[in-house]
């Protein structure tokens, strides 16, 4: 078991290397182009329902947790259809992170409390942190690489700590930046629960980056990037235990900043030329244009009757008679499940998926 010290006995200095304030730079400036340009979008919930589902399903990919967008979208929008175990879980991480915004947006604080509400949502139940030994951390040979702190009052400590760090902006001087990448780092090794711990640690980064005020709204998501990178990714994290190799995990976390604004910058701006296009072809078509339409169509991927219902206020026949008059006139692509219709946004699909997947047949 490596020793796990508090972040705080690290010298804030060691990070002020060149190489760390270029990468430094980058990252922050395409991160303020990221929050600008999603303050463009006039209803957030759009990218927050939006990118967040993108975000669990890459999140959950890391864990071998596999499933598609087609199969996440109708999750979304038939929860109590029996679908993919995958799917359901997938989604089980969004609602996690949505549950972990309202907290740090209600409270200004990221707490012990709150990292346990996530988990808790995330996993389905109320286990806590770890107070069985046992956890080992293994490759993909069955090896074991790591072994986190094995008590329990040593977990809790090593959490208490954590929670300062990430409260306490005297505590550490550095920018919110490296602290995440620290923070990020410190939580993984820890691995206070018995499951969930990557995918709850990739959630408390994106939460992390709202209670500093450098997002609005949690749309950043360093899971592809991880994907993407993921030999890396779990070799940086091993090499800062075997060898203190901290500034080469906090530049490989930078890049992760500044490649996935970068992205999200691009996705977002495809998304508002999609709405405005939408926007212009069905107020020039149809009487029944309304904002709440527009939002509906880019808020929920999959919509159906009842979403249009609730969200326009609106009779079921009504509903029905916009979903039929849209998907007429080639807006919207119309399948089946079971006995129930539903509405694919295709263009908002095929920016989500970069145009790397089809929706599958209604069945």
């Amino acid at each position: 078991m490596t020793d796990i010290r508090p972040l705080d006995s690290l010298p804030a200095s060691r990070f002020d290397t060149p190489a760390i304030l270029r990468k430094l730079t980058a990252a922050s400036r395409q991160l303020a182009e990221l929050k600008g340009v999603a303050a463009s979008i006039p209803h957030q919930g759009m990218l927050i329902n939006t990118l967040g589902m993108r975000e669990a399903k890459d999140s959950s990919a890391i864990e071998n947790i596999v499933t598609t967008h087609d199969e996440l979208f109708r999750e979304d929008t038939f929860p109590d259809i029996a679908g993919s175990a995958a799917a359901k879980e997938v989604h089980r991480y969004r609602q996690a992170l949505s549950v972990g915004f309202e907290l740090v947006a209600q409270t200004g604080l990221l707490t012990l409390n709150h990292i346990l509400r996530i988990q808790a949502e995330l996993e389905r139940n109320s286990a806590g942190f770890r107070k069985l030994p046992g956890t080992t951390l293994q490759n993909t040979a069955g090896e074991t690489v790591y072994l986190p702190p094995q008590d329990a009052n040593t977990v809790l400590r090593l959490m208490g700590d954590l929670e300062r760090f990430i409260n306490s902006a005297e505590m550490f001087e550095a920018d919110p930046l490296v602290k995440m990448a620290l923070i990020h780092h410190q939580f993984e090794s820890i691995h206070p629960f018995y499951d969930g711990n990557g995918r709850t640690g990739r959630i408390i980064n994106v939460l992390y980056l709202v209670k500093e005020g450098l997002l609005d709204t949690p749309i950043l998501y360093l899971s592809r990037f991880i994907v993407r990178t993921k030999g890396e990714y779990y070799r940086l994290l091993q090499s800062v235990r075997e060898d203190d190799a901290w500034e080469e995990w906090v530049l490989y976390m930078l890049s992760a900043v500044e490649s996935t604004a970068s992205d999200a910058i691009t996705t977002i701006g495809a998304i508002r030329e999609a709405l405005l296009e939408t926007k212009r072809r069905i107020r020039e078509k149809y009487k029944f244009y309304s904002q709440d339409l527009l939002n509906n169509l880019f808020t929920h991927p999959y919509t159906k009757i009842e979403f249009i219902q609730r969200d326009l206020g609106v009779s079921r026949l009504t509903a029905r008679k916009y979903l039929e008059a849209l998907a007429d006139g080639a807006f919207l692509q119309k399948q089946k499940i079971g006995r129930s219709n539903y509405y694919i946004n295709t263009a908002l699909f095929a920016i989500l998926t970069g145009g790397d997947e089809v929706p599958a047949s209604g069945s």
